[in-house]
Parts: structure tokens; C-alpha cells; sequence
């Protein structure tokens, strides 16, 4: 992760918060979120240039500081090509989608 995330990278829930580099990077360590499952679907992949975007459907389960989750969301991921190779520069992601039977 370290060497992907740009420096300045900024992820935004669709809750609004802002996540930094560093508060990836710290969270990762933690353990704190422990991943049973992360799964896309739906990906696009759209280039211009020395940048892209991936859009793509995210199902996602497991714990949260011992609480178990089981959720999909959407999300748009930003890279840019640098001097050093493409580095994530921007996530966003929505709100949880509801529960579909």
C-alpha cells in the first residue's frame, strides 16, 4: 500500500469522512478491519492520458474491531502515471448498498 498510495492521496466515504495516506497505512497495521472476503464486480477501467479511473461494484465481509459486516458499496478509484509508475491518487466510495434478496 505504501508504495501505491500518493503521497497527498484522499479516500471519501460516502459518509463524508476523509482518509488520508498515513490513516490507511495506520489502519492496515491495526488489524482492526480483518477482510473475509473483498470481491468486485461491474469493473470499468477508463484512460486519458496519464490518468484512469476504475469504477467498480465492492462486496465486502468480515470484522470490524471484532464486529463482523457483510456489505457492497460503489467505488471510483483515481490513478496517475508518475515519473516513479501509477500511483492511486483518489478513491471515493458510496454509502452501503441495501440488502437485495
Amino acid at each position: 500500500m505504501d508504495r501505491i498510495l500518493a503521497d497527498d492521496f484522499v479516500l471519501v466515504t460516502g459518509l463524508g469522512k476523509t482518509y488520508t495516506k498515513t490513516d490507511l497505512l495506520k489502519s492496515a497495521r491495526s488489524k482492526g478491519t480483518v477482510y473475509e472476503h473483498q470481491e468486485d464486480s461491474s469493473q470499468k477501467v477508463r484512460a486519458w492520458g496519464d490518468t484512469a479511473v476504475v469504477t467498480a461494484l465492492l462486496w465486502l465481509k468480515g470484522t470490524e474491531d471484532g464486529k463482523p459486516f457483510d456489505y457492497k458499496l460503489w467505488f471510483s478509484d483515481t490513478y496517475a502515471r508518475t515519473p516513479i509508475g501509477w500511483r492511486y491518487v483518489f478513491g471515493q466510495a458510496s454509502t452501503r448498498l441495501p440488502k437485495t434478496p
